[in-house]
């Protein structure tokens, strides 16, 4: 017994093993703040989005420097969309994984990106009223009515109500538009409207494709789903491809035969 407490004592005495050695990733440009902001804001769809209009002003015979206003207005908009819309779906992101969410795999504080879309609004105002206090509420409403599209009718058959409403508004963004806050344009034509409201629904369905096997998980019955299930996505991809360039070719039209604004 008292060898056996003896050899207790010096097992005690023994060192023991240092701790393991925390292991910590280095972190690499891609994980800077600003350049997961970046990621965050889509910024495919906000460059795309801002060079499109920009493009439409400069086809209505904007001048240059307006131009640039609506280019810079409409990508700051589409950026406040953009970290918006992963806020919101940052749960949802985050239970099927997907890539390039670096809110949803943790690598991005919510709070940075409010602080961001703060920022943003901020920046947005002064720039949309640049062109005029008209044709700068109108797009400051697409931009509210996208956000609003962010959180509610996305999940059902009208979800591509505050895709038509927001880029509805383009138009008379552009048209009341100039250079100025005191600026007063006309109003659009009611043709390049529509058209805009219909761009907006084909673009709704095209960027809800790749999403379509994770909504369909979480019980979403909206409209492209709804036709992704009846088409297949493949087909829904041409068919809505199809569509765009026949929408495209219409405001093409429009835009020679009636013009953009009255």
């Amino acid at each position: 017994m008292a060898g056996g407490a003896s050899a207790v004592a010096v097992e005690d005495r023994s060192p023991q093993e240092p701790p393991a050695p925390v292991v910590r990733r280095r972190r690499g440009v891609r994980d800077l703040e600003p350049v997961l902001l970046l990621q965050a804001a889509h910024p495919k769809q906000a460059v795309l989005t801002a060079v499109g209009i920009a493009a439409c002003a400069a086809l209505a015979g904007r001048e240059l420097r307006e131009v640039g206003v609506v280019l810079l207005t409409v990508l700051v908009g589409q950026t406040v969309l953009g970290w918006h819309n992963d806020l919101v779906d940052r749960r949802r992101d985050a239970r099927h994984d997907l890539p390039g969410k670096p809110v949803a795999q943790g690598r991005l504080e919510p709070g940075s990106v409010w602080f961001a879309i703060a920022c943003g609004v901020l920046l947005l105002v002064p720039l949309a009223v640049t062109t005029g206090i008209t044709a700068g509420s109108c797009y400051l409403l697409s931009v509210a009515i996208g956000l609003l599209g962010n959180v509610v009718l996305r999940r059902g058959l009208l979800s591509w109500v505050p895709w038509a409403a927001s880029f509805a508004l383009y138009p008379a963004y552009l048209s009341y538009g100039g250079w100025g806050g005191q600026h007063e344009g006309n109003p659009p034509e009611v043709l390049v409207v529509v058209l805009f409201a219909l761009l907006g629904v084909g673009v709704h369905v095209l960027r809800a494709l790749w999403g379509l096997v994770p909504d369909n998980k979480d019980g979403w019955t909206y409209l492209p789903l709804r036709l992704g299930l009846r088409l297949g996505a493949a087909r829904l991809l041409t068919v809505t491809s199809v569509y765009l360039g026949a929408v495209l070719v219409g405001l093409a039209f429009a835009g020679t035969s009636v013009g953009l604004s009255r």
